[in-house]
């Protein structure tokens, strides 16, 4: 059974950073792609940084230079490390592996929010 479990969400000030976890249990950890997702309120959900089973990374525009994403083998966890947070990445943040053993697998989520 796949399980993704998200964590390091919070409240932080524009300008502050984050780094989220998610907790991957259930998959080949060293070949599946994965990805982090937002959704913030009345909006879609977007893609905000991937990694493919090659190692490649794939940012959304508005993150790029500022957000990270990386994978922890010895620990089986995903992580993206997000610097100079601003309002607009107000959202709840999902841990994504796509069409691994036929479906996609989502986390739960952790909410971010930045604010003053």
């Amino acid at each position: 059974q796949v399980h993704l479990v998200e964590s390091g969400g919070g409240l932080v000030q524009p300008g502050g950073s984050l780094k989220l976890s998610c907790a991957v249990s259930g998959v080949n950890f060293r070949i599946a792609p994965m990805a982090w997702y937002r959704q913030a309120p009345g909006k879609q959900r977007e893609m905000v940084a991937q990694l493919t089973s090659s190692g490649s990374r794939n940012y959304t525009d508005s993150v790029k230079g500022r957000f990270t994403i990386s994978r922890d083998y010895a620990w089986n966890r995903l992580y993206l490390q997000m610097n100079t947070l601003a309002p607009e990445d107000t959202a709840r943040y999902y841990c994504h592996i796509p069409q691994y053993r036929g479906r996609d697998w989502w986390g739960q989520g952790t909410q971010v929010t930045v604010s003053s």
